[in-house]
């Protein structure tokens, strides 16, 4: 092997980090965007998996070229094909950080949504205890909450036991909840059609 050759071998040997980057790092957006969604309150490994590959192979079709070109210029021994997969490695490497950071930015509003979800479900089971019918009071502990407009207005239904043969009525009872109104005064019968015709927009 001449020396022309070794050197090109030395390179790719050093180079190779943009396809084991992708992969590695895909899998790690995964595991951030369970751990720390950047939107909404729980997230998907999958979906983050998903997204970092999305994202860049997007950007590395798009930046590779010009920030290949751009270290080339400061590392001008560097053979463009290698300049280039650190290049890509580099975009992978931001993206995991722009996934992190989104979701440790986010993180403080998903804690208060959850928690003014559970003050929000706390009030509505006192206020279905003293008002709703019989049938419905062995299932406060099995609340369906539907978010109206968080972290302020939600529609919360208890649904009824079984009631015996030969009687109907309702099988659910709902109340909104507003949290920003004072505790006496945040609650309101809702009806009885399920979260479910809210959540489809056909309530």
């Amino acid at each position: 092997m001449d020396v022309a050759s070794f050197t090109r071998l030395r390179w790719r040997l050093r180079g190779a980090w943009m396809w084991p980057s992708f992969v590695v790092l895909a899998i790690v957006d995964g595991v951030i965007v369970s751990w720390r969604p950047f939107l909404g309150d729980s997230g998907s490994p999958v979906v983050g998996v998903l997204l970092g590959w999305v994202a860049s192979l997007v950007l590395m079709t798009a930046l590779n070229p010009p920030l290949g070109w751009a270290l080339r210029r400061v590392r001008s021994d560097m053979p463009t094909l290698v300049a280039r997969d650190y290049a890509g490695a580099a975009i992978c490497l931001l993206i995991t950080c722009v996934l992190l950071a989104g979701g440790l930015i986010h993180h403080p509003t998903a804690v208060a949504d959850q928690d003014a979800l559970e003050d929000a479900s706390a009030t509505a089971e006192a206020y279905i205890g003293d008002h709703a019918p019989q049938q419905f009071l062995s299932n406060l502990r099995r609340l369906s909450a539907y978010e109206v407009q968080p972290p302020e207005i939600y529609r919360i239904c208890a649904h009824a036991a079984k009631l015996p043969s030969g009687r109907t009525g309702p099988v659910w009872y709902c109340v909104s909840v507003d949290l920003r109104k004072p505790f006496a005064k945040s609650v309101t019968y809702a009806g009885s059609e399920p979260n479910s015709l809210l959540s489809q927009g056909t309530g």
